[in-house]
C-alpha cells in the first residue's frame, strides 16, 4: 500500500491484527492515535470504530479473528512486537488451501503470542474538550517547540491550572507524560526513514542526541538504533515471501475496499 492511502472510518464484528512487515501506518479511534512501526503489529478488538492511514509505503498482512475466540486480555487496541514465531504463524495462516484444523491450531498460537506480547508505548490519547484538543494538536504539529505548559495554555486561552486539570481528567496523565508519548509516536516514522539520530533529536526539540536516546531507552528498554535495526532484521527475513505474495495481497485489499463501500 503506497504512502497516503487512507482506509476510512469503519467498524466490524471481528477483531483484527494488522502486521506491517514494511512501512509505517497510523491507526486512529475516536480518542487515540497509534503509530505502527515496521515489523510490529496493531491489535484492534471487535466493534472498535477506526481508520488507517499509510504513513510510509507498507506491506501488510491482516488477520481477522472471530469475536467468540478473542482472549479476555485483548480487550483494547495495542501495538505489539511481532516475535519470530508470530511472524511465521501469520505467514503460515496465509497459505492457500489451509485445512480448518490447522487454521484453528495456528490461530490459537497467534492469539497466545499476542496475549504474551507487552504493548509498546506508541499510543497518543486525544481529548474531547475543545481547548485541550487544540493544545494537543498544536504540540503534535510542532514537536520541537519546548514551551512550558504555561505557554501552551496561554495559546489556547486557558490557565495553566485548568489545562493541567483537564489533562488529568480527560487523559489520566500529566502534560509532560502526554508530550513524551506524542514525541515517541512522531519519532518512529522519522527513525524508520534512516535519518541521522542527531537530526531526529533536534526535530523533536531535544538539545542533544544523548538526551533523546535516554528518553527513548526508558520507554522501550533499548536505544533508538537497536529498535529500528531489529525491525530491519525482521524485514530482511520476510522480504522474499512478501514479494511473492504481493499480488495476492492486492487482490484481497481490493475485495476489502469493495466491502467498505
Amino acid at each position: 500500500m503506497p504512502a497516503g492511502v487512507r482506509v476510512a472510518r469503519h467498524t466490524h464484528a471481528w477483531a483484527q491484527v494488522a502486521y506491517a512487515s514494511r512501512g509505517v501506518l497510523r491507526m486512529t479511534t475516536s480518542g487515540t492515535t497509534w503509530m505502527v512501526p515496521p515489523s510490529r503489529a496493531i491489535w484492534v478488538p471487535p466493534h472498535v470504530t477506526h481508520e488507517v492511514v499509510i504513513v510510509e509505503d507498507a506491506f501488510l498482512r491482516t488477520l481477522y479473528v472471530n469475536e467468540s475466540v478473542v482472549p479476555a486480555g485483548l480487550d483494547a487496541c495495542r501495538v505489539v512486537e511481532v516475535s519470530g514465531l508470530l511472524r511465521e504463524v501469520i505467514a503460515a495462516l496465509d497459505t492457500p488451501g489451509l485445512s480448518a484444523a490447522r487454521e484453528r491450531l495456528l490461530g490459537s498460537l497467534a492469539l497466545d503470542e499476542l496475549t504474551r506480547s507487552e504493548p509498546l508505548p506508541l499510543s497518543v490519547p486525544m481529548p474531547v474538550e475543545k481547548r485541550l484538543r487544540a493544545l494537543c494538536e498544536a504540540v503534535i504539529a510542532d514537536p520541537a517547540n519546548t514551551d512550558s505548559l504555561e505557554g501552551w495554555a496561554s495559546g489556547v486561552g486557558a490557565s495553566t491550572r485548568t489545562i493541567a486539570r483537564l489533562f488529568r481528567q480527560e487523559l489520566g496523565v500529566s502534560f509532560s507524560q502526554w508530550r513524551q508519548q506524542a514525541i515517541l509516536a512522531r519519532a518512529i516514522p522519522l527513525l524508520s526513514q534512516g535519518r541521522p539520530l542527531s537530526h531526529v533529536a533536534q526535530e523533536l526539540g531535544y538539545q542533544s542526541q544523548s538526551a533523546f536516546s535516554a528518553m527513548f531507552r526508558r520507554a522501550f528498554g533499548e536505544s533508538p538504533r537497536a529498535f529500528i535495526e531489529r525491525g530491519a532484521e525482521h524485514r530482511t527475513r520476510g522480504h522474499d515471501e512478501d514479494e511473492d505474495e504481493s499480488s495476492l495481497f492486492v487482490d484481497e485489499l481490493d475485495a476489502h475496499r469493495g466491502q467498505l463501500k
